[in-house]
């Protein structure tokens, strides 16, 4: 099965192609309603055309996408690549400090938001520039009963809510209705012109723009499809949804890729209702499951999500942060199915490996992707020995052409030859395949010796009463940093002396946790990636 994503210089000619081919096959699904790819690309033709005629965007202005996995995000996402626009992926959770920055660090002209969210927006209009609010509600592309029920119950909500209106708005369905009385013009964009500004998670301060090109994002799709096209059925996947869109690694896996393949796509708006969450997937013969490690341990351990079905699914992809191997084995146990585990970045679009699924090898992030480059350089600089970590340089098709108006963040992230400059630690064994070791700011140096927290993590998340678990270094007068772990536990008896004992019997005393704290949850970004520096800054 080939997507031939290579063949072509821009994402318009690529949606344009796929479409086409899949017509008449469902595209996307969500709470219950689906879309076929002829109906998915009629409503983003339309919006287009209100986008470059009535709102009189040009080719390269940015338009920000504000929304949960709903249908109108693929809709705005196509349009937007239809009259040459460029996507800004937003998170809806942002606050207005963070929303600030990005709407005026981008120059996003236009948003299309979920109407329980435009507060914010209003209140970051005037000083970020924005010119257009396009507001949608949760069941805008629904039919008309079901539309006015979803929506219906979603303003009585916000009736309890004072929400600030923006200036110059519109609603979703009347830019659609305006659309729908002409037809956009075209426009050509090249290979290495600006597609997706993709904002980083900014562990340290502001968040930046890792700008994506059409030809970056198309040689991610080509490679990915290269190593799973030997499982993937042209018109016949059907894909869970459950990350966000707005994150790069849905944003690849799930929606680009499934376009690619003429799959069907499960969108979850919310995979932290599990009651729904369930709900969606009953009765749907999934073939492909892409998630991370902290959603595959709840979704597990949900008594309704093991009763699925599972006879279909052939595929499930993690990648976002370490896959345990206890969650792997429980997945398999659950689902029969074994899970393949990738490594990737914002900056590379965002994937650089993964397993092949004839030959997946737990612990390891797999093979580099065809076209990718490393190399494995110790603190000054020089290769590492073989088999020995050092931190993971990369250079291929799918890197990032820079950081949005961050010459100087460019240049410590990616060097003159191409380099990217990952940071984090890796080893490379005979076979080919990678196994991240950690971040290098997330390693901890007891007495000298190097500490990492994923396989700490990776061996106490065995313990039968533990939920999940996560490592940072605190200060120690002794040994100048000293392992603390926080754990999640369903055992109110369990201490944390039996921690350090199980502890013990894999780890070097130096790993074993010299203090151990019990919280009843870890903080989690939007995504579910553990957030050590939250529990660093308030230990």
């Amino acid at each position: 099965m080939k997507t031939n994503a290579s063949s072509h210089s821009n994402l318009n000619d690529f949606f344009a192609e796929r479409v086409e081919k899949f017509a008449d096959k469902p595209a996307l699904t969500c709470l219950g309603h689906t879309l076929s790819y002829r109906e998915l690309d009629n409503h983003a033709t339309d919006f287009a055309t209100f986008l470059q005629r009535d709102l009189g965007l040009q080719p390269g202005d940015k338009i920000a996408i504000q929304l949960p996995n709903l249908l109108q995000y693929p809709v705005v996402v196509i349009a937007a690549m239809k009259v040459g626009l460029v996507v800004v992926n937003t998170n809806p959770l942002y606050t207005r400090r963070e929303l600030d920055h990005q709407f005026s660090d981008a120059r996003v002209k236009a948003v299309v938001v979920l109407a329980d969210l435009v507060g914010n927006v209003a209140a970051v209009q005037q000083d970020t520039g924005l010119e257009h609010v396009i507001i949608t509600e949760v069941g805008d592309l629904h039919p008309p009963l079901k539309r006015g029920l979803i929506n219906g119950f979603m303003k009585i909500k916000r009736l309890f809510r004072n929400i600030a209106r923006p200036r110059n708005t519109v609603t979703f369905n009347r830019a659609l209705a305006l659309g729908r009385t002409g037809t956009p013009l075209t426009v050509a964009r090249k290979a290495d012109d600006l597609a997706l500004l993709q904002y980083t998670g900014g562990t340290t301060g502001l968040s930046k723009g890792a700008m994506l090109t059409h030809a970056n994002l198309l040689s991610n799709i080509r490679q990915v499809e290269h190593v799973l096209g030997d499982v993937l059925v042209e018109g016949e996947e059907v894909i869970v949804a459950p990350l966000p869109i707005y994150h790069i690694f849905a944003f690849m896996l799930c929606m680009l890729l499934g376009v690619g393949v003429g799959a069907r796509l499960i969108l979850i708006p919310d995979p932290r209702n599990m009651k729904a969450f369930v709900k969606a997937l009953q009765g749907l013969p999934v073939t492909f499951f892409a998630g991370l490690n902290t959603l595959f341990n709840a979704l597990c351990r949900n008594e309704g999500f093991r009763q699925l079905d599972f006879s279909t699914l052939r595929l499930t992809v993690s990648g976002g942060m370490a896959l345990t191997k206890d969650t792997a084995e429980r997945w398999q146990q659950v689902t029969g199915c074994r899970i393949v585990e990738g490594y990737g970045l914002t900056e590379a679009s965002p994937v650089v490996a993964i397993n092949p699924v004839s030959d997946p090898r737990l612990g390891t992030v797999g093979k580099l992707l065809p076209d990718t480059e490393l190399r494995l350089l110790d603190s000054e600089g020089q290769p590492v020995a073989e088999g020995k970590p050092g931190e993971l340089w990369i250079r291929g098709p799918q890197v990032m052409a820079g950081y949005w108006q961050r010459p100087d963040a460019t240049l410590e992230m990616l060097d003159h030859q191409g380099w990217l400059h990952t940071g984090d630690v890796a080893v490379l064994d005979n076979d080919g395949y990678l196994t991240i070791v950690d971040r290098i700011k997330d390693m901890i140096v007891v007495s000298g010796f190097n500490v990492y927290p994923n396989e700490l993590e990776d061996e106490i998340s065995k313990h039968p009463d533990v939920i999940e678990c996560a490592a940072v270094g605190v200060p120690d007068p002794d040994t100048v940093e000293a392992v603390k772990l926080f754990v999640v536990s369903g055992n109110p008896n369990l201490t944390a002396d039996d921690i350090r004992h199980f502890a013990r019997k894999s780890l070097t005393a130096y790993k074993v946790p010299k203090q151990v704290e019990f919280i009843d949850e870890l903080p989690k970004s939007n995504v579910g990636k553990v957030l050590r520096r939250e529990l660093r800054d308030n230990k």
